[in-house]
């Protein structure tokens, strides 16, 4: 009996951050992104785009993991845990100004970046890489039906889509960058528990 009950007792050292769906939506969406990612690199790179040579594979490639991409999202809306994240990134509080302040001045005092379930960067940058993919997606679909719209629109899409697509990659290189920094942050999305020392250390405002 003793052995059933642990089995079922949560780890006193250790928090539950993400459930199986956001999880899933974060894997599936980043699988997406990297397809996308790679393909337009082997489409824009000479020296890329000689290594593969069917480039009518790579488009169709990468023509439909962009239109894939909003459904990891969309799927993942019918969880009320994964509505849930979603209301914690899309709401700022007084402690983000504090926080975008603290990393203006590249204080790094954690006293001085309070934050809760998520910090004030991660919740620009969610909000910021969702618009980027649907302006993307939108540049793409003009791009793509091109005797839909008129010559002016195909060329001012290429423009934003080519130019932007360079932003993601950077941005995104930066996000794993930061990723790599922290293994216990990589942890929680990759088993969906972190350690409560970490918790009440990166996020004190967080109250699981």
């Amino acid at each position: 009996m003793s052995l059933r009950l642990e089995s079922h007792t949560p780890s006193l050292s250790g928090v539950r951050r993400f459930g199986p769906v956001q999880r899933w939506v974060h894997r599936t969406t980043a699988a997406l992104m990297g397809i996308c990612v790679l393909t337009a690199a082997f489409l824009y790179v000479p020296e890329l785009a000689e290594l593969v040579g069917r480039r009518a594979l790579v488009v169709r490639v990468h023509e439909w993991a962009g239109l894939a991409l909003p459904v990891p999202v969309l799927a993942g809306l019918f969880s009320r845990y994964f509505r849930a994240d979603l209301g914690h990134l899309n709401r700022f509080g007084p402690h983000d100004k504090v926080w975008l302040r603290a990393a203006l001045r590249r204080d790094k005092r954690r006293s001085s970046r309070p934050a809760a379930k998520f910090n004030a960067g991660q919740k620009i940058y969610a909000a910021w890489i969702a618009g980027a993919s649907l302006v993307m997606l939108g540049t793409g679909l003009i791009m793509w039906f091109t005797h839909l719209t008129p010559i002016m629109w195909r060329t001012s899409a290429t423009f934003v889509h080519d130019w932007l697509a360079l932003t993601i990659g950077i941005v995104l290189a930066g996000h794993i960058g930061m990723a790599l920094g922290d293994p216990e942050a990589r942890s929680g999305l990759r088993t969906g528990q972190v350690s409560r020392e970490w918790a009440e250390r990166e996020h004190p405002l967080w109250r699981p």
